[in-house]
Parts: structure tokens; C-alpha cells; sequence
């Protein structure tokens, strides 16, 4: 059931300032890459793999255009007697390289132990934004993100796993808005996406400023390497609701919560579990940062029906920026996000 925003006091501009100031910086770095993947004549392939257990695996596959090993986790179908759909579920900021994903965080393994779907899930791309970057950055090092989750990886899973070539992609956070941009940079690669609680929009005041506090102040990145300076095509290039009209033809379900704290915001909660540090952090930054990306996501549903566009949008009236509302979004969208996938 859709429900309304309850608009907060504050903008978008004092909300992602309040959460740049309060943010927690990433403490892993990666190492920048030394070779030219252009020079490479690698192709990209699958370096290894490590099996956890049945249905889970880890998964290595080579990235020619970043020239190193990206790490998978891989959730397999319940039933593979027939090649079976991928959906590529993303983690937040810390891009599966700190505590923060889909598999500490939720019960994803549990969710998807009975349906037929592979589940591939990239455990590295930290304040990254999943997409190609135009330089190498001394923190981050060599991403070209969109290259590889578009071009190089599918046909490497597809061949590995043996799927039936059908795709669609989830992602919270900063990656919230990156399934958008990465659907709109492959037309037809994803039948359906799945967005909870990121912030659609990268061209304007706000949208800069919430990426500079993902990759900047949290990321101790530097944007410019990323698309170039203010005013660089790549802004507008990569700007879900400027390229809105790319998504025609997508399934679409779009969620966010208010910011107002809500059932799961309490000192018992999920993932909190009495520690009063990380439940004050989920109240404060968590209501600071969801208000944000409610703002972006009242703009893409704006957009998508200005344009006549349709799209599942859930907007609930409460809710911070925490796990155990993307654990909910998840099992609330999967129904949408099957469908097209006929999983």
C-alpha cells in the first residue's frame, strides 16, 4: 500500500550538510591498478570459485576493464533442472567491503532459498556509485563499474551459471540510484529494477552534494575523478531523472521511507540490539539521510509521470535509512520485480 510523505522541516541541502558532517568515514582502501586495461588482452572471465555451501558460493571473476578480481557472493536457485533468471542485488556504499550487505545485514539467503533465481551480489565497488569513473582516484582506485556489471559480467555469469539470459537488478543507498543509471545505460539488459531509498538525481545542487558526501566525505574520494568537474556532461550522463525517459519499458519499483523514526527504530531492533551508539546513529544520520532520498525519489515520480511512465512507488510515512526497511522493501518488491523475470 502506498503512503503518502510526511514532509520534514528541513531541505535537502541541510539534510545530506547534517549528514556529511556526521558520517562515519569507510576505513578500507583499494589499491590503485598499475596496468592499462585498455593494453590488457584478457578477457574477462571467472578466476575461481569457493563454495560455502548447496545453494551459496564465492565467486572471482577477472574485470578486463578494471584489471583485477571483483568477488561474488552467489546465491544459486532452488531448483536448477532449467536454466533460471539473475537478479544482480547491489549493497550501499561500502559495496560488500565492509559489514554493511545483504548477507550480514538481512535474511536474503533465507528469502530466496525457495525461489528460482540466481542472485549475484558484488562484494567490492565501495563509494564507488557503480559506475565508470574518468580517472583513477589515489583512494579508490581504477572503477569502471558500469562496464563490467553491463558488458563483462552478465555473459561470464550467464556462461558459468548457465541462466536463461533474463536479468534484473535491486540495489539500496548509493546504489539506489545506480540500478536506475545502470538500466539506463544497458536498454534491455534489465526487465525490471528495484530502488530503495537512493537519490535519483546527480545534476543538480542536491544531487552533487549527495554524491560528494558518499564519495568525498565518507569515501575520501575525489568526485572530479569520478565525472569531471562541476558542469561536466557526465553529471547530466549520469542523472536518473534527466534520462528518464531510458527507463520506458523497465518495470520499476521505487521505495523510501520519510525519516520519521519508525517500527524498527528502536534500542531492541534489528541490528541494533541494545547498543545505544548504533541506535542513536540510526536515528539521527538514518532520519537525515532517508529524508534526502525521499526528496530525490518524490522528483523521479514526478518525472516518470510527467513522461507517463509507470512505476511502482512505495513512499512510507515513516522509516529511517536502516537495514531492516530494505529487508522489508526487498520481500514488498520481489513480487514486482519477479513478474518480468517469470521466477
Amino acid at each position: 500500500m502506498r503512503n503518502r510523505m510526511v514532509v520534514r522541516k528541513f531541505g535537502i541541502r541541510s539534510a545530506v550538510a547534517l549528514a556529511a558532517i556526521t558520517a562515519a568515514p569507510f576505513l578500507g582502501t583499494q589499491a590503485i591498478a598499475s596496468a592499462d586495461p585498455a593494453s590488457s588482452d584478457q578477457a574477462s572471465h571467472v578466476v575461481r570459485t569457493q563454495k560455502i555451501d548447496d545453494r551459496q558460493q564465492r565467486m572471482y571473476v577477472y574485470s578486463a576493464a578494471m584489471d583485477r578480481e571483483i568477488e561474488l557472493r552467489v546465491l544459486t536457485p532452488a531448483d536448477d533442472s532449467a536454466p533460471r533468471p539473475t537478479l544482480y542485488l547491489l549493497n550501499g556504499a561500502g559495496g560488500g567491503e565492509d559489514t554493511a550487505t545483504w548477507y550480514r545485514q538481512t535474511d536474503a539467503v533465507d528469502f530466496f532459498a525457495d525461489k528460482n533465481v540466481n542472485v549475484v551480489t558484488p562484494m567490492m565497488g565501495a563509494f564507488s556509485y557503480y559506475t565508470d569513473w574518468k580517472d583513477d582516484d589515489p583512494v579508490l582506485g581504477r572503477n569502471q563499474w558500469t562496464t563490467f556489471l553491463t558488458q563483462e559480467l552478465p555473459p561470464v555469469i550467464d556462461s558459468a551459471l548457465g541462466t536463461n539470459g533474463v536479468n534484473s537488478i535491486a540495489g539500496i543507498s548509493m546504489a539506489g540510484g545506480s540500478v536506475l543509471s545502470l538500466a539506463q545505460a544497458a536498454p534491455g539488459l534489465y526487465e525490471s529494477v528495484g530502488a530503495y531509498s537512493g537519490c535519483a538525481e546527480t545534476s543538480t545542487n542536491p544531487g552533487r552534494a549527495y554524491v560528494s558526501m558518499v564519495v568525498e566525505s565518507r569515501g575520501r574520494g575525489k568526485v572530479e575523478n569520478m565525472w569531471g568537474p562541476e558542469g561536466d556532461p557526465l553529471w547530466l550522463e549520469n542523472d536518473p531523472i534527466v534520462n528518464a525517459e531510458k527507463l520506458r519499458g523497465t518495470t520499476l519499483y521505487v521505495s523510501t521511507g520519510s525519516g520519521l523514526p519508525g517500527h524498527h527504530d528502536r534500542l531492541d531492533g534489528q541490528g541494533i540490539n541494545g547498543d545505544v551508539e548504533t541506535f542513536a546513529n540510526q536515528i539521527i544520520l538514518g532520519s537525515v539521510i532517508e529524508a534526502a532520498t525521499n526528496q530525490c525519489t518524490h522528483k523521479l515520480a514526478n518525472r516518470l509521470n510527467e513522461l507517463g511512465i509507470p512505476a511502482t512507488f512505495d513512499f512510507q510515512s515513516t522509516g529511517t535509512h536502516a537495514w531492516p526497511y530494505w529487508q522489508d522493501q526487498l520481500h514488498k518488491s520481489w513480487p514486482v520485480i519477479a513478474g518480468p523475470l517469470g521466477a
